[in-house]
């Protein structure tokens, strides 16, 4: 099969200041990658670059079949196959979760209102929230917010999942709910690509972690492997914390 994810020799600056300095990735389906790395080492803008939200200078990347461009049409046909959930949980505050669920689905893929409930029902089930489709976001805890979020990108029907440091904003018993739902996505078959910095969760869930460092990919590998037996002392140095 094709790989789900491909990304050659990225290069994205902000004026004069380079952040990625020629990236090349490849994820294949069902991959779950974890993208670890200190603040500034180019992580989330690799991520924002995928999903189309960063304009990049040169290189290329292709997600399922849809090479990445500023075309509107073509990100457009991107979005609806590419899910991506922030750290800030962008839910309407005025819509309640069935209505934030269902209504990119409603409006990109013109699903029929006879389809709505069992959607809802389906999403929220996998998130663990299924009594939760007429609360409004304000009536929800910090960690419900974000699954119901998750549960927003697989409305879509995603064939990959970005998930940029959605935890960062949580308390740790908020963060624990969210890693399990994100695990169970991990079991199910799900391609992801997790900018986390969690890394004990990264070196449990995902089958390969990339180490970023300065704008580049300096390490990559399985991640039991890179955590026990990092290669340069830059990772060795990043994660000696957790390596007992």
């Amino acid at each position: 099969m094709p790989a789900a994810l491909r990304i050659e020799n990225l290069k994205k600056s902000y004026g004069a200041v380079p952040v990625l300095k020629g990236i090349d990735l490849s994820v294949e389906q069902g991959d779950v990658v974890a993208v670890i790395g200190r603040s500034g080492s180019g992580k989330s803008t690799m991520l924002r670059c995928i999903n189309g939200l960063e304009h990049f200078e040169s290189g290329s990347i292709e997600v399922v079949g849809h090479k990445v461009s500023a075309s509107t049409a073509a990100l457009r046909a991107l979005r609806k196959e590419v899910g991506m959930v922030f750290q800030s949980y962008n839910l309407f505050p005025h819509l309640n979760v069935a209505e934030n669920i269902t209504l990119a689905p409603r409006v990109v893929k013109n699903l029929p209102r006879t389809e709505m409930a069992g959607l809802v029902h389906d999403v929220l089930s996998r998130v663990g929230l299924a009594e939760k489709a007429g609360a409004y976001p304000d009536e929800l805890s910090g960690g419900q917010q974000q699954r119901v979020a998750i549960a927003r990108s697989l409305a879509m029907k995603p064939k990959v999942m970005l998930f940029d440091e959605v935890t960062s904003a949580l308390d740790p018993e908020l963060t624990g709910e969210v890693l399990k739902t994100i695990a169970e996505l991990a079991k199910a078959g799900m391609t992801m690509v997790l900018v986390t910095h969690e890394m004990g969760f990264a070196r449990k869930v995902a089958n390969r972690t990339v180490f970023m460092n300065e704008g580049r990919i300096w390490e990559e590998g399985p991640s039991e492997e890179l955590f026990t037996n990092p290669r340069t002392p830059e990772l060795r140095s990043f994660v000696a914390p957790n390596l007992k």
